[in-house]
């Protein structure tokens, strides 16, 4: 296994746990389907949409029968809900897509709530992911107009003890953009290093993200530099003493 493919299934394995629990806190009944498998989304990264039709179907099978479908992982559910059109829009696929949400989102939008009585005495820096910011809308873009508005920074606020700390590029993208990182390495890094570096002069001590490639792509080059930053996923800090 590869440092990048370890690295991500402990992202997954902590966020996934840390997910769990805080919806189970929540009074919320999560069932997690044995059989489910990618959503399809590294191969329609990839140009190759049409041989992620069964990836696809099989996520619509394993999740068809819920009321709600929820991921710690933004650029997961925005595959979801943009681009399983690629699938006959039977009613099944269309409940799974209008039902997917990302786990920031279902807490404020479905469960109404932003305060979740968790405590972080850190300083904490946000990266905003793509997906989530400009495809799902979880918050406001720098390069539009709108009223200013973050739903992960509305949770964050409300964690005890946690001071966010206001960075010099809110929220520029780290880099990652799935096959990008491989076939424009060198770009790739560098956009990586220059958000490491800005958490850095903003006086950062953990850096926190919604999504699992931002949070796999930064921690990766934290390690690999030697930073004196630690990465969590959002849903860990929210989990806290909860």
């Amino acid at each position: 296994m590869s440092y990048s493919s370890f690295l991500l299934s402990l992202i997954e394995f902590k966020s996934t746990l840390a997910t769990l629990e805080l919806l189970e806190k929540l009074n919320v009944y999560v069932y997690y389907p044995s059989t489910q498998t990618c959503c399809g989304q590294p191969l329609g990264n990839s140009g190759y949409e049409d041989d992620s039709k069964g990836a696809c179907q099989l996520f619509v099978e394993n999740f068809k029968e819920y009321d709600y479908i929820v991921a710690p992982s933004g650029s997961c559910i925005y595959h979801v809900k943009k681009h399983f059109d690629i699938l006959e829009q039977t009613p099944e696929v269309i409940k799974v897509r209008n039902n997917a949400y990302e786990l920031c989102e279902f807490i404020t939008k479905v469960l109404g709530r932003t305060d979740l009585d968790a405590k972080f005495p850190h300083k904490v820096g946000l990266h905003k992911g793509c997906h989530g910011l400009r495809g799902l809308h979880l918050g406001s873009c720098s390069e539009r107009m709108d009223p200013y508005f973050s739903t992960e920074e509305d949770l964050l606020n409300a964690v005890e003890g946690l001071e966010l700390m206001s960075l010099n590029r809110k929220d520029e993208c780290c880099g990652f953009g799935g096959t990008f990182s491989v076939f424009e390495e060198a770009i790739s890094v560098k956009m990586g290093k220059d958000r490491i570096q800005d958490h850095i002069d903003s006086d950062v001590e953990v850096i926190t993200v919604a999504d699992h490639s931002c949070l796999m792509h930064l921690e990766g080059l934290i390690n690999r530099q030697k930073k004196p930053l630690k990465v969590m996923h959002i849903a860990e800090i929210l989990n806290k003493s909860i």
